[in-house]
């Protein structure tokens, strides 16, 4: 296959891959991992109405894939300090999270000095995997003000809390934290961090297994721990959230059989979730949950990594990624990424994701029943997330500091 390069002259980092399989021991016996349950609301709460909307039809999607050479990854930010996400608001803004605990604006093509949010206070980055790792902003953001974020906090545990912006739209409240979840975690790795809105309007974030290497635990092929798994909350009929009556185990579990989840998105407009997930030593993959299928989908670790197998003795009905890639062909830690909804029909319905260690980017897409995936551009960066805007654009964020756009040549 012919690959296509992108000439961006930029220094490598020595750092630790994001899915990096060996952490350090913890220094005493973490037990089993343990979760909080929600709180009950009094019954005067009135919970947030997400206004209906139409439903635009779907863009057509690519037949095939674009050429690369006709394209580049336009920069529009620099001086970011190892960011982890980007996300939109629904205003034209794009909001950047850095694991050190800051999320920055860049707003009119400019990088805001000041951040939106500084909550280094709370956040615990003493592991390359831990840190300040989410960010999603509620569907009614602009009456409620209310997102989202997935951090590593005291003990290394996870927290998925909610916050609210100030009367100021560039700066948020740090004091206004309504934290819905507190995680164990008894390793300083597979954290997972991604958090989205689905089109049903629920929350669901992404877990890691609980690290270390292996899944020692067997986490992610427990229904009664939420590690190793996608979770769905609904946030708007109670308060800190609700279980959702077809989550399909009684609790927040969505899926489960992931590794490390790192980075997980929904299509705006067919629904589907995609999630990008770090493999233990051998394969990365990206699993697929249709919008149309109930929850409960087993995607297989620890029996296999990828579609192959891992600790053997697999039960049938497990469900194969819909692409992959074997760290002999290049990577080591897959970086998920967003179906392309822009400007550029030739993208659309192109899902597009990275390897962490390479700055390889591959396209996925559907073609009859059929999926295919190739290697589109290596662009010798440290991919650390993608993001997507209101418009459908797609970004590229690397640990350097930088935020590309996908644009014509």
């Amino acid at each position: 296959m012919k690959r296509h390069i992108i000439l961006l002259i930029l220094p490598m980092l020595a750092c630790t891959a994001v899915g990096t399989p060996l952490p350090p021991a913890p220094t005493t016996d973490p037990g089993l991992p343990t979760f909080s349950s929600p709180t009950t609301i009094p019954d005067t709460f009135e919970p947030t109405v997400i206004p209906e909307t139409d439903t635009p039809a779907p863009p057509p999607n690519a037949s095939e894939f674009p050429n690369p050479n006709d394209y580049t990854w336009q920069l529009i930010a620099t001086n970011l300090e190892r960011p982890v996400d980007l996300q939109a608001d629904g205003s034209g803004r794009l909001f950047v999270v850095e694991k050190l605990g800051h999320i920055h604006i860049i707003e009119n093509g400019q990088l805001k000095e000041d951040p939106f949010l500084n909550i280094t206070d709370r956040v615990n980055n003493s592991s390359n995997e831990m840190g300040l790792l989410g960010l999603v902003f509620h569907p009614n953001y602009a009456q409620n003000g209310y997102f989202y974020l997935n951090y590593t906090g005291d003990g290394g545990d996870t927290f998925i809390s909610r916050f609210q912006v100030s009367g100021d739209p560039s700066i948020a409240n740090p004091s206004s934290e309504l934290n819905l979840l507190r995680v164990n975690q008894p390793f300083p790795n597979h954290n997972g961090g991604g958090l989205d809105f689905g089109p049903d309007g629920y929350l669901y974030a992404g877990l890691g297994d609980g690290g270390a290497a292996g899944d020692p635990f067997g986490n992610g092929q427990k229904t009664d721990t939420l590690l190793g798994k996608v979770l769905r909350f609904d946030v708007d009929s109670a308060e800190p959230y609700a279980i959702p009556a077809d989550n399909p185990f009684g609790n927040e579990i969505w899926d489960y059989g992931l590794r490390n989840p790192w980075r997980i998105s929904f299509d705006p407009s067919t629904g589907d979730l995609y999630i990008g997930d770090v493999g233990q030593g051998a394969w990365e993959e990206i699993d697929l949950h249709p919008a149309n299928m109930p929850g409960g989908i087993n995607y297989g670790w620890d029996y296999r990594e990828g579609a192959h197998e891992y600790d053997g003795n697999a039960p049938a009905g497990l469900t194969d990624p819909i692409a992959e890639y074997s760290h002999q062909e290049g990577g080591c830690s897959i970086t998920g990424g967003y179906v392309y909804r822009g400007s550029m029909p030739e993208w659309n319905g192109i899902y597009l994701y990275g390897d962490y260690c390479t700055g390889f980017i591959w396209g996925a897409i559907r073609i009859g029943e059929e999926w295919q995936a190739q290697l589109l551009f290596e662009t010798n960066e440290r991919i650390t997330s993608f993001g997507q805007d209101e418009a459908g654009e797609v970004y590229l964020v690397t640990d350097g500091g930088l935020v590309y756009q996908l644009a014509r040549k």
